[in-house]
């Protein structure tokens, strides 16, 4: 398998790091000559995971994307899902003929509230069966700093997913296989919501114990969206306490890497959301993804009052103490 990488954040950077480091050469796309330039002199990216250096030898960069692309028979696109359509857009619609593509995306497209899958699928003909994802409870510093994580690999055929995922073993990642292709893309996109949700309690100075509640309550309001959109496919016997579901859970809502914990945490200290946006710096994927999953779910009609909520705090100007007021009486 010949890997290319779309995108050049801090969790292209990582996955970048992974590949290299299990030995494979790759060709990866980075919109910036500058950047490139800064990569083939200094070994890392100037941008992101500065500490993370690349043996070189094993990088083809380009900033042409159909480049990239005509090399590589594997794409892992990870571009932030609001800048998906613009990256993509001016690409022939065969583009991806003949490709296997990885998600490491944890969003949804808002133009069309769409996963990326179905985006692939309506503007490029790309099958379910040619499309995978790689998610979990990994952060892109402990990746660059080597601590020991673990990747979920997702796809509906067992076989190719085993054979993609064992590229990516090394002494400090470890990978595991499941067939729920679209399930762990809803419950990425779900965990960053109450993520956010969580940096907003915290901000909002409540304690561990509520803290602890409130993140009980979303994992079960995530089974329950999960539950109902579940891919036919898909292992009717899926572990939803599994490190792809909880556990990308737990570590968004705890760590203090997670982008959705430190924006909500200004939410809740006071920032507006656009002043909180704009301190963070960075895409933080639970913004747009509460008023995605509030679209879908005026179709799917499951009950999800912490979500409704967070989305009306940050969409609807719900004041986040009357908000988190609401949250108190609705915990169990």
């Amino acid at each position: 398998m010949h890997f290319g990488i779309l995108g050049s954040g801090s969790w292209a950077t990582a996955l970048a790091k992974i590949l290299t480091d299990s030995g494979e050469h790759i060709h990866w796309y980075v919109r910036n000559d500058d950047t490139i330039a800064h990569l083939n002199h200094r070994r890392h990216n100037p941008h992101y995971l500065s500490s993370a250096y690349f043996n070189t030898s094993h990088l083809q960069l380009s900033s042409n994307i159909n480049y990239v692309i005509e090399a590589c028979d594997v794409l892992i696109i990870v571009i932030p899902s609001a800048y998906v359509h613009q990256s993509l857009s001016a690409l022939n619609k065969d583009a991806f003929t003949g490709k296997k593509i990885i998600s490491a995306i944890k969003g949804i497209l808002p133009e069309k509230n769409q996963l990326l899958n179905e985006y692939l699928e309506e503007n490029f003909n790309v099958a379910l069966k040619d499309y995978f994802s790689v998610l979990g409870p990994c952060h892109a510093e402990e990746v660059a700093a080597e601590k020991l994580s673990y990747l979920t690999f997702s796809g509906l055929d067992a076989g190719i997913t085993e054979k993609i995922a064992i590229h990516f073993n090394t002494e400090f990642i470890k990978t595991i296989t499941n067939p729920d292709v679209l399930g762990v893309q809803y419950a990425a996109v779900l965990k960053n919501i109450y993520a956010l949700g969580a940096g907003i309690a915290h901000g909002l100075e409540y304690g561990d114990n509520f803290l602890s509640v409130y993140i009980a309550n979303a994992a079960d309001e995530m089974v329950k969206f999960l539950r109902q959109v579940k891919h036919e496919e898909s292992s009717a016997n899926l572990n939803y306490a599994a490190s792809v579901y909880l556990g990308d859970l737990l570590v968004t809502c705890y760590s203090l890497y997670s982008r959705n914990r430190m924006l909500g945490n200004m939410i809740g200290k006071g920032y507006s959301v656009k002043a909180a946006q704009l301190e963070l710096g960075m895409v933080a994927e639970g913004y747009n993804a509460s008023k995605c999953i509030h679209i879908t779910n005026e179709t799917i009609k499951v009950n999800i009052p912490v979500a409704d909520i967070i989305y009306e705090i940050l969409w609807k100007q719900l004041q986040p103490a009357a908000g988190f007021e609401t949250i108190e009486n609705l915990l169990v």
